[in-house]
């Protein structure tokens, strides 16, 4: 049988065993740091109670169908599962282990243990104890789940030391606790609890320590929190504590004197109370005044208590939290976590290093697969031909890196630079607004101005800086004339462009797939897709650059020239972009509505998309049971568009191909759907509309004196229509390239579950391209254990729900961008309109269902997620700007919506009603 109790220096002991916090205070011990003494009831103790009196059925009836939003439903099953929980007598053998466990740690009498009928008695020489819970799912790396639990101070003799145990046991099951697990997908099965019992010290001062900045996330500072007598009123939030902001050498930056008006101090014969500062606490006069009005540490116990904290730090690896206490014998940890919320810090240890992400420019939050890291990677490392003139080597290129499973670019190099300095904020402007504003606030930072010695910006660009750039302007300004005098000629010649490049990688990947041995033919379909990645995106920008720089060369020049007619000209600019010709993205969402045509037509059809779920719906399609029209119309739609899916730009992502249910889930609102809102009547009212707004534009200028004539005006739209309709399309043909190199990988992934070296065929996707080349090279290699350690570091990650758009070398993670210090909700005004409608906060566009007439609030979109925009009447998201994809299609559809705005999904809630003004980037919550 398991042991029911372990002591603190117990060698054995796992998370299983002892839950986060018991595992943590047994790694502090033997490593020698200053812990009160005690023990550990494991959690073989919890599940004895359960199996005892029957808990698991009791348990799992209550829990069933809980939602975590549902706050009433959540304490009413934790009140029926705790009252379960004490009704039941802790077992004999449990008692006995306990009680013996605590004489043993020396905090229980042992004349108390001689008699059974002793057991209630307590007395005067009763050791105060601290009974603290510790699950299973706690103090976790990623995950905290602090405060979830309960614990119990200056508990006095062993009955109410066991009947302490019973109360820690039922808080696994408090109603904070089940909606944290519900929330954060972990199963109530997996977890269980044991119990940390600890002498309470006498503290003379208490408090928290952060071994990183939990605010600005620089890796170097310390924060303190203190306060008299026992810590519980600082944790749970009723004082105001003293605060000291700690360098890495224990200097004091900055503090601040608490209130400290309460204080919690133990009470004669057990428990705790908060009573006023100096009732019954040890705040006796200093020489500066009582404890109320007097620093509870000086600087040198500050400096002590932070060389601890970072010893203790090192000893993790990690940033910790930590919570401490100062007696008469020195300080002592009571408990250490890691610090969840810091993003963790890029691999180029460099802390003047600047870092944005990568992932928030292309409107995509979420992790990225090993083998999707490399293919972007991959991707720019053979793009750098185009400013370079030959490829860079995607193993020692220095532009990108991954941190949090997430790629992100370089940036301090650019700023430093006098031509980039110039350059950067523009571009991001572009794409991502919210990221160039807070470039623009850290011009001032001396670590990132041009030049060596910084205060340099007026410097003139160096020639070196210049080379690029002009190489880059010799294909635009080479393809300019037949841009200028025949836009739709160069638009006829760049599509014929796209559709070779997605033919020659077809053909290299079919040609991969002859050889008969599995290994040969995978390491074939590697070498093939690594020629397609290098050449691909540097093929597309030679061609894409005559086009693409000029049409925004023009809008630029428009919104300059309708500076004159204020708000309304920039207004009607906005307008001017809808239904742009050719885009990839509507033309998909045109062909998803054909199919939806088809459906809306057959009785059949239209109930079960009607009456059944989008995975129901999955099902049939899989076993060939829609009715014939819709299922050849759904497979010719999936056979053009298949490879499209959300983060499409992760080749590990899934596509539609692999699961359909996006699209029939889109597909249901479509059946649901105006014939107003219909996209080919969205799309035929946008093109009426952008040639009513160059009319107004003409007319206002003239009202106003403006220079601009009206050939101009006209020549000016005319061909940025044509240009900026192809913004679209270099990422639609590199997605349909990675769709051919997924396929073939895919594929590749079968022959390796047929081999026995993997378990799924896409764990090829959590593993880099050398070691997949060399899986037959390395026959004994253990592929499984690599991708299931990368599958939890990518679970792990994509449980984060925020991201930051800028982070700096030193640990510093910016979020904020647009609307830093502005009242309200306020981002990038991308798409003109004002609109109200109810908030739908979504996620993941697979399981949205999302009624006409609702505002989509999302982290980001890219163009898996337009099918959605047609029954919604806004658009609202945490990233983007006026040239992403969502912000393009929004304009073709006419949609209001504003980007960029910073923490939306949590500052917006579903049902809100509110007000969007995609004008002004303005956001009113109307109730």
């Amino acid at each position: 049988m398991a042991a029911l109790t372990v002591p603190l220096d117990d060698a054995d002991a796992t998370l299983a065993t002892v839950g986060g916090k018991g595992l943590n205070l047994i790694r502090l011990t033997r490593a020698g740091f200053p812990v009160p003494r005690g023990f550990v009831v494991t959690t073989a103790a919890y599940l004895a109670h359960v199996a005892a009196h029957g808990l698991g059925p009791v348990i799992a009836r209550a829990v069933e169908g809980l939602d975590p939003a549902d706050a009433a439903g959540l304490e009413q099953a934790s009140a029926t599962i705790r009252a379960a929980f004490v009704a039941g007598a802790v077992d004999e053998e449990v008692r006995r282990a306990v009680l013996a466990a605590a004489r043993a740690a020396g905090v229980l009498a042992a004349g108390v243990l001689a008699e059974p009928a002793e057991v209630g008695g307590s007395s005067s020489s009763a050791v105060p104890l601290a009974v603290r819970s510790s699950a299973t799912a706690e103090d976790l790396p990623d995950l905290s789940f602090a405060g979830q639990q309960e614990t119990y101070l200056n508990v006095l003799g062993a009955d109410r030391l066991l009947r302490a145990v019973v109360d820690c046991w039922s808080s696994l099951w408090t109603a904070r606790a089940i909606g944290y697990r519900i929330r954060n997908g972990i199963a109530h099965d997996d977890v269980s609890l044991a119990v940390v019992v600890q002498e309470l010290v006498p503290a003379l001062v208490s408090g928290v320590m952060f071994t990183a900045d939990p605010l600005t996330g620089i890796r170097a500072h310390t924060v303190v929190d203190a306060v008299s007598g026992l810590g519980e009123a600082l944790v749970s939030g009723l004082v105001e504590p003293d605060h000291w902001l700690v360098d890495a050498d224990g200097r004091v930056l900055d503090r601040t004197l608490g209130a400290k008006s309460v204080a919690t101090v133990p009470v004669a014969g057990g428990g705790v109370a908060t009573v006023p500062t100096g009732e019954g606490t040890t705040g006796e006069e200093t020489g500066e005044g009582t404890v109320a009005d007097a620093y509870v540490l000086t600087d040198d116990q500050v400096a002590e208590l932070v060389a601890l904290g970072r010893r203790i730090q090192d000893a993790y690896g990690t940033p910790q939290d930590i919570e401490w206490a100062l007696t008469a014998d020195g300080f002592h940890a009571l408990q250490t976590r890691a610090i969840t919320s810091l993003y963790p810090l890029p691999p180029v240890r460099d802390p003047d290093g600047l870092w944005f992400s990568i992932g928030a420019f292309q409107g995509m939050l979420r992790p990225i697969t090993p083998c999707g890291r490399e293919s972007l990677i991959r991707l720019a490392s053979g793009a750098a031909a185009v400013f370079g003139g030959q490829p860079a080597d995607p193993a020692r290129q220095g532009f990108a890196v991954v941190a949090g499973e997430r790629l992100w670019a370089r940036m301090d190099k650019l700023l430093r630079d006098p031509l980039g300095a110039r350059v950067a904020p523009v571009m991001l402007g572009i794409g991502e607004p919210g990221t160039a504003a807070i470039i623009r606030r850290l011009r001032d930072d001396p670590r990132w101005q041009v030049g060596p010695q910084g205060r340099t910006l007026g410097r003139r660009p160096r020639l070196s800086s210049l080379a690029p750039a002009r190489r880059f302007g010799g294909y635009v300004l080479r393809g300019l004339p037949l841009t200028l005098l025949a836009p739709s000629v160069r638009r006829r010649r760049f599509d014929r462009v796209i559709e070779d490049l997605v033919a020659a990688a077809a053909a290299a990947q079919r040609e991969a797939s002859r050889p008969a041995d599995p290994y040969v033919r995978l390491a074939a379909r590697i070498d093939a897709a690594d020629l397609a990645l290098r050449d691909a995106l540097a093929d597309a920008l030679r061609r894409f650059a005559p086009m693409m720089a000029p049409g925004v060369a023009m809008l630029a020049l428009l919104r300059r020239l309708a500076a004159p007619a204020g708000a309304d000209g920039a207004r009607l600019v906005m307008e001017i972009q809808r239904a742009l010709p050719g885009n990839p993205t509507t033309t998909m969402d045109l062909a998803l509505w054909r199919v939806a045509v088809v459906i809306r037509a057959d009785a059949r059809s239209r109930t079960l998309f009607l009456d059944l779920a989008p995975e129901e719906l999955a099902g049939l399609f899989r076993r060939g049971d829609l009715p014939a029209a819709t299922d050849a119309a759904l497979r010719d739609f999936l056979a053009t568009y298949g490879m499209r899916g959300v983060a499409e730009i992760d080749l590990g992502a899934e596509r539609w191909r692999d699961d359909p249910v996006p699209v029939l889930a889109t597909l249901s609102s479509y059946v649901r759907i105006d014939e107003a809102l219909a996209p080919d009547a969205v799309v035929e009212a946008g093109l009426r509309s952008s040639r009513e707004a160059v009319g107004r534009l003409i007319g206002l200028l003239a009202e106003r004196g403006a220079w601009p004539p009206a050939g101009l005006v006209w020549f000016l739209v005319t061909r940025l229509r044509i240009l900026l309709g192809a913004r679209e399309l270099p990422k639609f043909g590199l997605i349909q390239v990675m769709g051919h190199i997924r396929a073939g990988l895919l594929a590749s992934g079968e022959d390796l579950v047929a081999l026995g070296r993997l378990d799924r065929a896409d764990d090829v996707m959590f593993l880099y391209h050398h070691e997949l080349r060399g899986a037959g090279i390395h026959p004994d290699e253990d592929l499984r254990a690599r991708v299931a350690e990368r599958r939890e570091a990518y679970d792990r990650e994509g449980r984060r729900r925020q991201v930051p758009r800028l982070l700096g070398g030193d640990g510093r993670a910016w979020y904020e961008g647009l609307g830093e210090g502005v009242e309200g909700i306020i981002g990038s005004p991308v798409s003109p309109g004002v609109v109200e409608g109810r908030v739908r906060v979504v996620f993941d566009p697979a399981t949205a269902h999302l009624e006409p007439g609702e505002i989509l609030v999302c982290p980001g979109t890219d163009p898996a997620w337009t099918p959605l925009f047609l029954p919604a009447a806004g658009l609202v998201t945490e990233v983007g700007g006026m040239m992403t994809h969502g912000s393009v299609v929004a304009r073709e559809y006419g949609i209001p919506a504003v980007v960029g705005v910073d923490r939306a999904t949590t500052r917006l809630t579903t049902g809100q009603l509110i007000r969007l003004d995609g004008s002004t980037g303005v956001i009113e919550v109307l109730s």
